[in-house]
């Protein structure tokens, strides 16, 4: 299965997780400036930070126009999320669901969902039930269990 990553990422936190995440998958990976080229690849993950209160990434503004373009009918998704649970609690990862609710109609099998147990914020709209829409990462208050999370995530979408 063609793996791609496309990520949004203005301070390289996220493109590095990208990049260890791809590593573990194979899967091209690259910036949400390439996503013309996301019908080339038969399962796709999506990797943004989230800005200020709850905004997406700066590279995946353009990209998002051009996402909704293009045909994911049949593809297997999954979205990573990086973000900031102690300063933008209330905000946490909601870059994730700002990509979900433009795919989410166009035939795709999302996969990857987490649970948010050991995660201490107080709004998101990327969970519900207990469990984030993908990988959810906070390098800045959780950097010790980064890799211990890829690495788990990384075996439930294979």
């Amino acid at each position: 299965m063609k793996t791609g990553i496309f990520y949004g990422s203005t301070t390289g936190t996220t493109e590095g997780i990208a990049q260890k995440v791809g590593a573990l998958l194979g899967a091209d990976v690259m910036s949400a400036t390439e996503i013309d080229k996301v019908e080339d690849y038969d399962f796709v993950i999506f990797a943004t930070s989230t800005w200020g209160m709850g905004d997406l990434q700066d590279d995946w503004m353009g990209a998002l126009d051009t996402l909704a373009t293009k045909n994911l009918s049949g593809k297997k998704v999954a979205l990573i999320g990086v973000g900031d649970q102690a300063s933008f609690g209330d905000t946490f990862v909601d870059g994730i669901a700002t990509i979900y609710e433009e795919i989410k109609d166009k035939g795709i099998t999302l996969v990857g969902k987490t649970s948010t147990d050991g995660y201490d914020f107080s709004g998101s709209r990327s969970a519900e039930d207990g469990e984030f829409l993908g990988l959810v990462i906070d390098e800045n208050n959780q950097s010790e269990l980064t890799e211990e999370r890829i690495n788990a995530w990384v075996e439930k979408v294979r």
